[in-house]
């Protein structure tokens, strides 16, 4: 029987991208067929209806570009999930403000970014002028969603998406382009179970039983999304000690046993998130801040932002 040239190229071309992904530093890259979110787009209204976004704006405009990648890339016939591990090999002192392990490091958009625009143009190197983006938590894309139907992991309770092997801590990236690839057999099963332990353990209540997040009860919400002068009185109690951001849904899941540290050079921790104390925060003046966090994440809260949310370590 003879080959079919159109198949050959397209496992050639699959086989080239997921080779590709490991040479940019990406631990996981999964492929799905670009097409309409359907069920996913009737999730994403009901939550919104709810207000469990809270005062995200941003998450009710281009409702339909996040649910068909199809209006993002025109002629889109393909969407590759890439992970890239955060986990750090290091800890914040004990008793300090407490920041979400993801910002210990350099801003994971720049970082990203650049290697999602590296690998587009290693593919036209290789393949041709194909039409793609790339785009890492910045745009009307549903990443987990994508991750899950390109068979690499579950939405867990907590809204994260969880591998196997090595948990939770990962960042997701995501390229729709028109080129034709072979898709992976999506993540059918789910592997929290009955453990019910980010639901008990979130200080604020923000997870519910019936796997929706109230984005706008989230710690992290607070700390970082809400742009308010003061933090709301009912929730300040509930905080213990972050300031940036939250882990506590991730930090009690077991499936994050098996979590390794990240070998991405960027992501290694500032010593200033891992060891100043309270007095270290209240002491840095905002010229001081700019200079030591200009390429952290912490810069989207600002000094005003970071300085807002030590009120609740003062209080």
């Amino acid at each position: 029987m003879p080959t079919n040239r159109h198949q050959l190229n397209r496992r050639e071309h699959t086989n080239f991208i997921k080779q590709l992904s490991t040479q940019f530093g990406f631990d996981y890259c999964g492929i799905a067929k670009a097409e309409r979110l359907g069920d996913d787009a009737k999730r994403l209204e009901q939550w919104l209806a709810k207000g469990f976004h809270g005062t995200m704006q941003y998450m009710e405009r281009y409702f339909d570009l996040r649910t068909d990648p199809r209006l993002l890339v025109p002629g889109a016939k393909s969407v590759i999930s890439l992970l890239m591990n955060y986990y750090p090999s290091a800890a914040q002192e004990p008793g300090i403000p407490k920041v979400s392990k993801y910002a210990w490091g350099k801003d994971y958009h720049e970082v990203i970014r650049k290697k999602l625009n590296a690998f587009l143009g290693k593919i036209r190197e290789e393949i041709g002028d194909i039409n793609g983006r790339g785009f890492v938590d910045s745009a009307p894309v549903l990443e987990r969603s994508w991750a899950k139907r390109s068979g690499l992991g579950w939405v867990g309770k907590n809204g994260n998406l969880i591998t196997k092997k090595n948990g939770s801590f990962f960042f997701i990236a995501t390229i729709v382009c028109d080129l034709d690839l072979e898709p992976d057999p999506p993540f059918s099963t789910d592997h929290c179970g009955s453990c019910t332990r980010c639901i008990d353990a979130c200080p604020t209540d923000a997870i519910l039983p019936n796997r929706e997040i109230q984005g706008n009860q989230c710690i992290s919400y607070y700390t970082i999304e809400l742009k308010e002068a003061l933090l709301p009185a009912s929730a300040r109690d509930t905080f213990q000690d972050w300031m940036f951001g939250c882990d506590v849904c991730q930090d009690v899941c077991p499936w994050n046993r098996f979590s390794k540290p990240t070998k991405e050079p960027a992501f290694e921790p500032l010593q200033e998130i891992l060891q100043f104390s309270l007095a270290n925060w209240q002491a840095i003046t905002e010229e001081r801040f700019r200079q030591i966090f200009k390429d952290s994440p912490l810069k989207r809260a600002g000094f005003r932002g970071i300085m807002r949310n030590l009120e609740v370590h003062r209080s």
